[in-house]
């Protein structure tokens, strides 16, 4: 079993890393991804797994059980945020493919049917929007929805899985109603396995979060022949916010950061005219973080009255605490002699989504040692992942009688 995964795992880990700085450009419907993609091809080909395709470029490898029974899906994503880290999401396929050949090797077969989903555009890396390919599945984001989606580069969604050899088709897939339960593997993201001493452990719930854009306005001017008391510069009133965002967060015991800057008219010599930024927040409660984004908005909108410019707050997306399947969290703890612990994230799932959809669904999360994701630095030990792997077995093993 060893050999299986570090063999899976020597393959995939080339794929769309950058030799540069190390870190993973995996974007949906790319070259890389689609090599990711041919990968995961490869994979259930070599295990006899039956592949299906939905329209919304999600794919599942099927093993087949004896029965009509609702099936047990397990899985991740394959998508990368830009310059991102190795395990998060392909640690979960690769982990799934694992752990079939250990049922295998213990003579275990399905009677409920056994899929392995590789989600599209989980980490919004592309089209802004976070497990688009589970939110599309679903039916939480509708295709109207997401042919208005475009790419930085103006590529609308429907364009750029044509341009990856893929047939959209956009809306509910029909392999929803066939799931009876879903368990989702995924490196830890944060310290808390660490702190316990625990190579594995099973998630609580996600937290709720949101996207937000704010739009600073200003007046562009010439930045040597402008005296410093008659500008209305919107880079400041942005500035002050992302500070204000930092002391706010910390305050509610939350997390705001403003990674995404658009800036007009973007040229060195000049006061900006503009500045559009984007906010990603989350708290443990829902009325803390509606209380968090209140706070900066508040903030923003003094600050941008001291500086003669207007700011525009508009919601993008809000994803309410999703909170995962108690009984089947607790029987899967139950397999286990030393109960694995129990514990939250902040960080947002296609787990989340299946979860919202009413699917009963669990997550294992698997130590990260760093406490770094989303970056090159993000990592997990090999005698970890395979305790990981050998857990997300016994529970497939329970979960497919």
């Amino acid at each position: 079993m060893p050999d299986d995964f570090e063999r899976m795992w020597a393959t995939l880990a080339p794929l769309g890393r950058s030799s540069a700085g190390g870190g993973y450009f995996r974007q949906p419907f790319a070259s890389a991804e689609g090599e990711c993609r041919a990968w995961f091809a490869e994979q259930a080909e070599a295990r006899g797994l039956r592949l299906e395709h939905d329209g919304n470029g999600n794919t599942i490898a099927w093993w087949d059980g004896t029965t009509d029974e609702p099936a047990v899906l397990v899985g991740s994503h394959l998508d990368s945020v830009l310059d991102g880290g190795a395990y998060d999401g392909p640690l979960g396929i690769v982990s799934s493919f694992a752990a079939i050949d250990r049922l295998r090797e213990r003579g275990l077969a399905p009677v409920r049917s056994l899929g392995v989903a590789a989600f599209a555009e989980e980490e919004g890396s592309r089209f802004g929007l976070a497990c688009l390919g589970s939110r599309l599945a679903t039916g939480t984001t509708t295709p109207a929805q997401a042919r208005e989606l475009r790419d930085p580069d103006g590529v609308s969604l429907l364009d750029a899985m044509a341009g990856a050899g893929l047939e959209p088709e956009l809306g509910p897939s029909p392999w929803l109603a066939r799931i009876g339960a879903f368990v989702e593997l995924h490196v830890e993201q944060g310290r808390d396995l660490v702190h316990r001493d625990r190579a594995v452990g099973l998630a609580s719930a996600i937290w709720p979060h949101g996207r937000y854009r704010f739009d600073f306005a200003g007046e562009a001017n010439h930045a040597g022949a402008t005296a410093m008391e008659d500008r209305h510069d919107p880079m400041l009133t942005y500035a002050m916010t992302a500070l204000a965002a930092n002391k706010q967060a910390r305050l509610a015991g939350g997390r705001a950061t403003f990674g995404r800057l658009d800036v007009g008219p973007n040229a060195t010599n000049a006061v900006p005219s503009r500045v559009t930024a984007w906010l990603d927040a989350r708290c443990a409660e829902e009325a803390a973080l509606a209380d968090l984004i209140g706070a900066i908005a508040k903030q923003a909108a003094e600050r941008a009255g001291r500086d003669g410019t207007a700011v525009r707050v508009t919601t993008e997306s809000v994803s309410p605490e999703v909170r995962f399947d108690e009984d089947l969290t607790a029987r899967l703890a139950a397999l286990h002699p030393t109960s694995p612990p129990v514990i939250p994230t902040a960080a947002g799932h296609d787990a989340g989504v299946l979860a919202t959809a009413g699917i009963p669904t669990a997550m294992l999360f698997v130590r990260n040692p760093t406490g770094v994701s989303h970056s090159p630095a993000e990592h997990a030990e090999t005698a970890d992942c395979l305790a990981g792997v050998e857990a997300l077995a016994d529970a497939v093993a329970e979960l497919i009688r």
